[in-house]
């Protein structure tokens, strides 16, 4: 990623302009009816092409960007956690846009809207393919035509996933920074007056770690931890030539309740040029042992041994957002199952009790009056 300003931290990968990105392992969901969302179960490991530049297919070092391990048809989803200013970013899948369903193109674009807005986007779990729901991103094989690029383009070339990160111009960024401090100082003076909190937290969360299951759910996926030291699988041995790896891109899964917020700035607050991007390389866990010497993360958990166990699931609202009406291209993206055959795994709806709201309880707005 030499001169592309973005760089790796821990797993979190971070574009220019603040944007921070970590890729979230989590439950894939049947692909018929419309779920709330899965819980976050670990982060995926990413590693640098350019340190393995020795491994790795040739293509990959002419992209550069970085790789993750993915199960055959695992599911993840994108967390924006940490971005820590207003950014526009492109999410690509095959270089088709998962906002628009257009093409890749290194220009914003408000119709259709080809972005997601940060830091009001918190997280990404799928395409924009439907009035107030995603389907969800699942990793499949390239070759099948069932991946997003395959359906939208006729072709699969690319595979994996691709940021580019497009940042305030400077002067609109600075007023945005003027503002912010203007409201920390109040928020300060306020806390001061109140005689502030007593470090009082709130834990959990969609996308925090999920408590141990009870009995240990069978194929549970265990804490995401490097090899340790005496553990480590060796490395391929220094002089053996790269071989082509098991292509994989993105198709999708099933259907859960989330929006892909409409900007309500002018595009001209956008910084035309992107600041940054990056090409995330999908590698198979067989792949990434070889490339890396490291042992993969375990398989997905079991969702119908999650849910039995009582853990939460979660559901998301916005009262402030409007949500971004999706594109006829991404409406008609099938779900992966059409290609490898019917979900066999068991389902288990949760109760009602365990979706936990986050942010604004979503209802009907109740109106005030003369009183």
């Amino acid at each position: 990623m030499t001169g592309s300003g973005v760089r790796i931290d821990g797993n979190t990968v971070r574009l220019p302009g603040g944007v921070a990105v970590r890729f979230v392992r989590t439950l894939r969901l049947p692909e018929t009816g419309t779920h709330p969302l899965p819980p976050g179960l670990g982060e995926f490991p990413v590693r640098r092409v350019a340190d393995y530049a020795d491994r790795v297919p040739e293509e990959w070092r002419a992209r550069g960007g970085v790789m993750l391990p993915v199960y055959l048809r695992e599911a993840m989803w994108l967390s924006f956690a940490g971005t820590t200013e207003p950014a526009a970013l492109q999410v690509g899948a095959g270089k088709v846009c998962a906002v628009s369903g257009k093409r890749w193109s290194d220009r914003l674009a408000r119709r259709p809207q080809n972005y997601v807005v940060l830091p009001r986007q918190p997280w990404l779990d799928g395409i924009n393919s439907g009035k107030g729901t995603v389907r969800q991103f699942v990793a499949v094989p390239l070759g099948l035509g069932a991946t997003v690029e395959g359906q939208v383009t006729g072709e699969e070339v690319w595979g994996g996933i691709q940021l580019q990160s497009f940042p305030l111009r400077e002067d609109v960024l600075a007023q945005w920074r003027r503002e912010q401090e203007r409201l920390e100082q109040e928020r300060e003076r306020t806390l001061g007056a109140a005689g502030g909190f007593g470090g009082f937290g709130v834990t959990g969360g969609y996308g925090a770690a999920p408590p141990p299951m009870v009995g240990g759910a069978p194929g549970a996926a265990g804490p995401m931890m490097a090899p340790a030291p005496g553990g480590a699988v060796p490395p391929a041995s220094g002089g053996a030539a790269p071989r082509r790896a098991a292509a994989m891109g993105l198709g999708v899964g099933g259907s859960m309740r989330q929006e892909v917020y409409q900007d309500d700035r002018p595009l001209t607050d956008w910084s035309e040029e992107p600041a940054g991007r990056v090409f995330v390389h999908l590698v198979t866990p067989p792949e990434w042992r070889r490339i890396t010497g490291e042992a993969p993360p375990p398989s997905p958990v079991d969702r119908a041994a999650y849910t039995r166990a009582g853990l939460p699931w979660y559901d998301y609202y916005d009262e402030h957002a409007e949500d971004l009406d999706p594109t006829d291209t991404l409406e008609s993206v099938k779900p992966v199952g059409d290609w490898l055959g019917t979900d066999l795994d068991p389902w288990q709806p949760p109760s009602p009790g365990q979706i936990t709201p986050l942010k604004d309880p979503q209802g009907k707005t109740v109106e005030d009056g003369e009183w």
